[in-house]
């Protein structure tokens, strides 16, 4: 087997274990467990909190202690075996508590796979620039096949693809799984992702190995016997500015894999959008932005050699503001253009700056400190940036964007439709009415303006980048990187 070979599926399952549950984690929350935006919000945070504790202790254990793959195939058993527990939670704050230590587990692999890929590559005299992006264009077709696995498999109303009437198969196949764990065919996607994890992980110690890099230095200060030497990498300005810019795009990175699904199904609370392709099909047409994905990682060698590192983060970022406002305009029907062009977008938006950026901090660092640096570039992004995104839009959304309908007339009002429509009697199936009043009330969520508030943050974070980061592009630096 080829080194490409198995980087190549390194990166497929590397992503795959995250992609069966991440997209559709809300629609488990809100929609089967029926938790609120603020307990989801806390549920969602574990992924920031996993990625500041965890990345930058795993960085300097695979620089300093342990053989990078060996670390890399531990993380992944463990959170393989960590997942086998979620299905059978459901509190919300203990939820918590278990996926938050699955995400101490797998929140490091990312910023550990890329490390290990390029380290790889560099030991069999591989170009890392040229040949990395075919290699992680299998991380997003792995996410993509995850998507549809569980779009399919671990719904109990599938997606009848090009009306073929293969929805009755994907649905008998979920409950198949579902039969074998005793759970709930909505908790298949768990299963799913654990099992494959726990695969990757045993996988991983046949990989080339990656030996810590020896310091024959015997005067050693504290903070390099400890590994901490990549926390000084905040006392220069470029390197400082560009991780506080990493954290506050992270706080977007994270926002539609949180509510993307959960926003086309909402449609489904609206009658004239309610059996629309779409909205039965959510996860399959998110899909599309992964898709998009492969595409732009492609095309990053070109772009990074041509505009340099600010510029080709400053198109993420305007691409991220494409991205929320497309959505705060679109809907299932008349305006699905707009829903799949903000998919489109996401491929150049999440690959400038999450690869891009990945890439830069290999060429501005030392090599004796380069698993550290990946760490604490995923700790800023998917850790600070990510806990900044998912409880400040909790919040946000409970406090601002949630409709709140009391009333009979009010909310046949807005759903446009009488009292004796599907849609209707599906809200208020748990509601007792009397004289037109609800006993509880029904929220509903401002999609519209939620979007529109996340392209306004996107854009002002865009304009602050282009005037403050300051970096001088060096084609030569990114034709070839030493290690």
């Amino acid at each position: 087997m080829s080194i490409k070979f198995r980087l190549t599926l390194m990166s497929f399952f590397q992503l795959f274990v995250w992609g069966a549950w991440l997209t559709t984690l809300a629609s488990y929350g809100f929609g089967f467990k029926q938790w609120s935006g603020a307990e989801f919000g806390i549920v969602f945070s574990t992924l920031g909190i996993g990625s500041i504790i965890m990345p930058p202790i795993s960085g300097i254990i695979a620089d300093k202690y342990l053989n990078l793959e060996k670390l890399y195939g531990i993380h992944h058993i463990l959170y393989g075996a960590i997942l086998l527990f979620l299905p059978t939670i459901d509190s919300p704050s203990t939820f918590f508590w278990v996926l938050l230590t699955a995400m101490l587990f797998y929140m490091p692999t990312l910023s550990l796979s890329n490390s290990l890929s390029y380290a790889i590559l560099k030991k069999f005299n591989f170009n890392v620039i040229k040949d990395y992006p075919p290699i992680r264009v299998w991380g997003t077709i792995g996410f993509i096949v995850a998507m549809w696995f569980t779009n399919l498999f671990s719904s109990v109303n599938p997606p009848d693809i090009f009306e073929l009437g293969l929805n009755e198969y994907f649905l008998a196949i979920g409950k198949f799984f579902s039969n074998i764990t005793g759970m709930p065919i909505q908790c298949n996607q768990f299963y799913f992702a654990s099992f494959f994890a726990l695969i990757l992980g045993l996988f991983s110690f046949r990989l080339p190995k990656i030996e810590p890099i020896k310091d024959e230095n015997s005067n050693k200060t504290i903070t390099q016997i400890f590994g901490l030497d990549a926390f000084k990498l905040f006392k220069e300005s470029k390197m400082a500015m560009f991780f506080i810019f990493s954290m506050f795009l992270g706080a977007a990175l994270q926002l539609t894999n949180m509510y993307g699904e959960t926003y086309i199904k909402d449609f489904e609370n609206i009658p004239k959008f309610a059996e629309t392709f779409a909205v039965k099909s959510a996860n399959i047409v998110l899909s599309i932005s992964q898709i998009s994905e492969t595409i732009f990682i492609l095309a990053i060698p070109f772009f990074l050699k041509r505009f340099g590192i600010k510029q080709v983060m400053l198109f993420s970022m305007i691409a991220w503001v494409f991205r929320f406002g497309f959505f705060a305009y679109g809907d299932p029907i008349g305006s699905l253009w707009m829903i799949v062009m903000s998919n489109i977008v996401y491929g150049l938006a999440f690959d400038f700056f999450n690869i891009s950026g990945s890439l830069f901090v290999e060429t501005a660092t030392d090599s004796k400190i380069r698993s550290s640096a990946q760490g604490l570039f995923m700790m800023m992004t998917n850790g600070f940036g990510a806990i900044i995104g998912s409880l400040g839009s909790g919040f946000l959304i409970d406090k601002f964007f949630t409709f709140k309908f009391d009333t009979e007339d009010t909310l046949l009002k807005y759903l446009e439709t009488d009292s004796n429509n599907n849609v209707f009697k599906l809200l208020t199936k748990d509601i007792t009415i009397s004289n037109g009043v609800f006993d509880k009330s029904v929220y509903l969520k401002d999609w519209h303006n939620i979007w529109l508030t996340f392209a306004i943050y996107a854009l002002v974070i865009t304009i602050a980048f282009a005037l403050f980061f300051k970096h001088k592009h060096n084609p030569e630096a990114i034709e070839e990187i030493k290690h």
